[in-house]
This record gives C-alpha cells, structure tokens and sequence, in this order.
C-alpha cells in the first residue's frame, strides 16, 4: 500500500522536488524532505503536509556534497519511519561552465551534486530498499547524451548519471530496480544566466507538444518508475518529445 511506504526526496524544498514530494504524498507516500539550505521552506512543506495526514513527513538537511554524512539521511527515514522504499535523486547543481573558463571548484560542485552524492546515497541506501524490494529514481537530462553548448561539467555529470543508473540497475539487481527521467525544458533556472527570453522561445519552438514540462509531468513518470515492477535500467525521457527532433 502506498501509505505504507517512504520516498526519501533529495533537493525537495522547492521547485521540482517539492512539486514531486506533493505528489507522492496526495497519492499516500510518507515523505522524507532533505534540503541544503532551504530549512524554512522545507519545514512549511511538511507542515503543511502533516496538517493532511499527520506524521507522514519529516524534513532532513544536510549538506549532499559531504559525502561521509550521507547515511544520515537513510537514518532519518528509518528513524521516523521505520523503513525506506524509494530514494530519488533530484537535487542538482547548475551553471554553466564554458571550455576554458570552468575551474576545479565548479567540477567539485556540479559532479558532486550531480553524479558523486547520488551514487554513495545509493550506496548507503541499498540496504533498506533491498529490504523493502524499492527502487531508486534519479533525474537526468536529455542533454546528458546531446550536449548543450557551455553546460561542460553538468553535462558530464549527468552523463555520468545515466552510466551510474544503468551500472546499479545490474548491481543491485533483483532487491532493488534502478531507474531515471530525462526531462528536457520544465522550469527553467531561477537567475536566468543560460536561457534568454529569445533561447526560451526557441527551445519552445522545437518541443513537439507545443510546452514546456511541469513538475507535476516529472512527477508523474517518476511514481510510474516506482511502481513498475517489471522496470530498471530504464532513462525514461519527459520532454515533450523534443529529443526526437535535437
């Protein structure tokens, strides 16, 4: 039963994670809510998701890039609730990193929230997915395998996602499935740097369903990855097509 089980959602304080914890929790999902820095729009979000359906999320912050922490998000999902059934990669840095101009602290950050923090999550994760049979959801891009000019590093860092997807799908086979969304435009980046008005209307001109993606569109592929039983080492592109037309 879905009342029963726990997502534990990374970078879920705003935007698409808090959009995709809202979903999961309307269809009966206990929530674990980690956030870096954003403490009070994560403690609102379960708030107010309490205030449905009491003791059904909890909040947990920590920073992702410290690797060695990382168990402890396992810990608050298995401290509050007493088991885990589906991790799901969101959080992401993004900025561009030009050839020539990205430095190794911008490498340490995008790989790091990209690609490092997702697979040793995964690893102090297996255990208790394995226990409940879950499955692990993290969040791609289309672009991962058509580069987008000037996104050097989170380019290869979501390339590296997808290998990782694929590789733990194999390794953690049959306890626990392993898949991915690649989603294409959804909400664009809050400062604006890399897509214009004029780059926004063009990447809208090739989307084939005429739109750009919603959380709810992420959400939705994500809780069918998580009830899939028959489903892993799948990249899953929500896009609206437009990675048939690139």
């Amino acid at each position: 039963m879905s009342q029963d089980r726990v997502a534990l959602v990374t970078g879920a304080a705003k935007r698409v994670g808090a959009g995709l914890v809202r979903y999961l929790h309307a269809r009966g999902w206990r929530v674990v809510i980690h956030y870096r820095s954003n403490g009070d729009a994560a403690r609102a979000l379960a708030a107010g998701l309490n205030a449905v359906r009491p003791g059904s999320a909890v909040v947990a912050g920590l920073d992702l890039l410290d690797t060695g922490r990382l168990p402890e998000l396992v810990d608050a999902a298995l401290n509050a609730f007493g088991r885990l059934d589906a991790l799901v990669n969101n959080a992401s840095a993004f900025y561009p990193t030009p050839v020539g101009e990205f430095t190794e602290a911008a490498w340490d950050e995008l790989v790091g929230s990209n690609l490092k923090a997702p697979l040793f999550l995964a690893q102090a994760a297996a255990k208790a997915l394995a226990a409940s049979g879950g499955s692990i959801v993290s969040i791609a891009d289309i672009h991962a395998d058509r580069p987008y000019p000037g996104l050097m590093l989170y380019t290869v860092a979501k390339a590296g996602l997808v290998a990782m997807t694929r590789g733990l799908a194999r390794e953690l086979a049959p306890a626990v499935r392993v898949n991915a969304v690649a989603p294409g435009a959804n909400l664009w980046p809050d400062d604006g740097g890399v897509f214009d008005a004029a780059e926004r209307e063009r990447i809208l001109a090739t989307i084939p369903l005429g739109r750009t993606g919603t959380p709810d569109d992420l959400a939705q592929a994500i809780a069918f990855l998580l009830d899939a039983p028959y489903l892993t080492g799948v990249v899953l592109p929500v896009d609206g097509g437009r990675s048939v037309v690139l």
